[in-house]
C-alpha cells in the first residue's frame, strides 16, 4: 500500500512538472543484485527516478523527452569516498600554498568539481582542505555552479607536525602554533574542541590523520600520529554530533588505534597486516585503497624536483609493499569501500582506480558495486543513491561499453544526470 501511495504522489509531481525524460538503455547495470539487464527504460521525473520498465516505454505525453542510450550501458552515478576537490598536483603544488589566495582555491575548485561530475562521480566525499570545501559544496547544492554532491570533513585533523599540519615544511617564523581552529590537536581536550570546529565550520564528517603521509613535508609516513586518547575522544565527540570519521593512515599502529576506536574507514592501509585486517572485519571497518594515488605518485616520483626530496624515499618504501597488501586485503575479505585520493593525480580521472582495482584481483561488478551501493550506504543514503530504482536520486551514467566485460570503459563516461539534469550527453 505504501508503494502504491508513493508511486502515485511521484506521478502526481510529474504532472505538475510537465515533463518526464525516458531513457531508453540497451545494458542496465543492477547493482544490487549484481546483474546486468537487457533492454530497459528508466522514466525519470523531477530530480527522482519514477520507474524502471521492461523494453523501451514509449512517452505518455508530447512533452515528455526521450534519450537514446540503446547502444550503451547505463549505471548509477558513481560515488567517490576519497577526494580533495580545492587542489591538484603540479610541480609547484607546494609553493602555491604561500601564492593561491582562497578566491583562487575557490575558483580553481570550480574546475576540479566540473571535471569530477562529468566523469561520471555524482557525489564525492572530499576528505580535507582549507575548508572552501564547504563552500563549494553549498554551491553545488543551491545551483550555483556545477559538480557532484559532496560530504566534506573541511579541515582534516592532525597533531604538531603531523600529517594535515598546515605548517609542515615552512620556515620557523611561519610555523607558529596552530591549534584545534586549524585543526592541530594535542591531548584529548584539544581534540574535542577540534571536532566541535569542524562541526560549527560545516563539515559532514570528521577525518583525522591517523599515521604520517606520503606526500607531506616530514620525515616519518607510518609513524602512528595520535595517542589512543586522543582518536577515542575524536570519535566519541564526533559521534556525539552526529558525524562519523574517516582516518588516513599507512602504519600498522595508527590504524590498529583507529579501528579500535571505531572509525567508519581506513584511506591508504598501505602497511596493513593480518592482525589488523582481522580487526577491520570485527570492526566492520572499511578499507578505501586509492590505487590511483600510488601509480600516479609512483610515475611523477621519476620527474625531478616533481617532489620535495624528503618525500622520495617514503614512496619508494610505500610502492614497494603495496602489491603484497592488497593480494593479502582480498585473500582475508576485508570490506572496501571505493575512493581514489583526487587531486593527488588531476580531477576527472577518478575512474582509473575501477582498473587498478581489477587489476589488483578485485572483479569488475565488486569494484562497480564498491562505487555504487557500498559507499550508498557508508554515507548514510543507501535507499537515495547507488542505485537504479524507483524513488531514488536519477543520478544515472552511461558508457559505450559493458564495464563487466570492459571494465576501462569507465573512464568515458558518455551520459552524465544528476538529480534529473542532463549534464553530459
Amino acid at each position: 500500500m505504501k508503494k502504491l501511495i508513493y508511486f502515485t504522489a511521484l506521478l502526481f509531481t510529474s504532472v505538475l512538472i510537465g515533463q518526464n525524460t525516458y531513457l531508453h538503455c540497451g545494458k542496465l547495470i543492477d547493482t544490487k543484485n549484481g546483474q546486468v539487464l537487457e533492454s530497459k527504460t528508466i522514466i525519470v521525473s523531477g530530480d527522482k527516478i519514477l520507474s524502471v520498465e521492461d523494453g523501451y516505454t514509449e512517452p505518455a505525453t508530447s512533452e515528455d523527452m526521450v534519450v537514446n542510450l540503446k547502444n550503451k550501458t547505463v549505471m548509477p552515478g558513481f560515488i567517490d569516498m576519497h577526494v580533495h576537490l580545492e587542489g591538484e598536483t603540479n610541480p609547484n603544488r607546494y609553493l602555491e600554498r604561500f601564492t593561491l589566495n582562497d578566491a583562487d582555491v575557490a575558483f580553481n575548485s570550480i574546475d576540479y568539481a566540473n571535471r569530477t561530475l562529468l566523469a561520471g562521480f555524482t557525489t564525492v566525499r572530499d576528505l580535507g582542505g582549507s575548508g572552501v570545501n564547504v563552500s563549494l559544496r553549498n554551491a553545488i547544492n543551491s545551483g550555483k555552479v556545477d559538480g557532484p554532491r559532496i560530504f566534506t570533513a573541511e579541515k582534516a585533523l592532525a597533531t604538531t607536525g603531523g600529517h594535515a599540519d598546515p605548517t609542515n615544511g615552512m620556515k620557523k617564523e611561519l610555523m607558529g602554533d596552530p591549534g584545534p581552529a586549524e585543526g592541530v590537536i594535542n591531548g584529548p581536550e584539544a581534540a574535542r574542541k577540534a571536532v566541535r570546529q569542524r562541526y560549527k565550520n560545516g563539515a559532514d564528517l570528521i577525518k583525522i590523520t591517523a599515521t604520517g603521509g606520503v606526500l607531506s613535508v616530514a620525515k616519518n609516513g607510518q609513524n602512528a600520529q595520535f595517542t589512543q586518547e586522543e582518536v577515542d575522544e575524536i570519535i566519541k565527540t564526533a559521534k556525539e554530533y552526529g558525524m562519523v570519521v574517516a582516518a588516513h593512515a599507512h602504519g600498522k599502529e595508527g590504524m590498529k588505534r583507529a579501528v579500535i576506536a571505531g572509525v567508519q574507514t581506513i584511506e591508504h592501509g598501505s602497511f596493513m597486516d593480518k592482525e589488523v585486517a582481522a580487526l577491520m572485519k570485527q570492526n566492520n571497518t572499511y578499507l578505501v585503497p586509492t590505487l590511483s594515488a600510488g601509480r600516479y605518485v609512483e610515475e611523477k616520483a621519476k620527474i625531478p624536483n616533481y617532489y620535495p626530496p624528503v618525500i622520495l624515499p617514503k614512496i619508494a618504501s610505500t610502492m614497494e609493499v603495496l602489491d603484497d597488501t592488497f593480494k593479502m586485503v582480498i585473500n582475508e575479505n576485508v570490506p572496501i569501500a571505493f575512493g581514489t585520493d583526487a587531486g593527488v593525480f588531476p580531477h576527472g580521472d577518478n575512474a582509473k582506480e575501477f582498473r587498478y582495482m581489477v587489476d589488483a584481483g578485485w572483479s569488475p561488478m565488486f569494484s562497480l558495486q564498491s562505487a555504487t551501493i557500498t559507499n550508498a550506504l557508508l554515507l548514510d543514503m543507501e535507499n537515495e543513491i547507488g542505485q537504479l530504482q524507483p524513488g531514488f536520486f536519477a543520478d544515472i551514467i552511461a558508457t559505450n561499453d559493458n564495464p563487466v566485460e570492459h571494465i576501462e570503459t569507465t573512464e568515458n563516461v558518455v551520459f552524465v544526470m544528476k538529480s534529473g539534469k542532463i549534464y553530459k550527453k
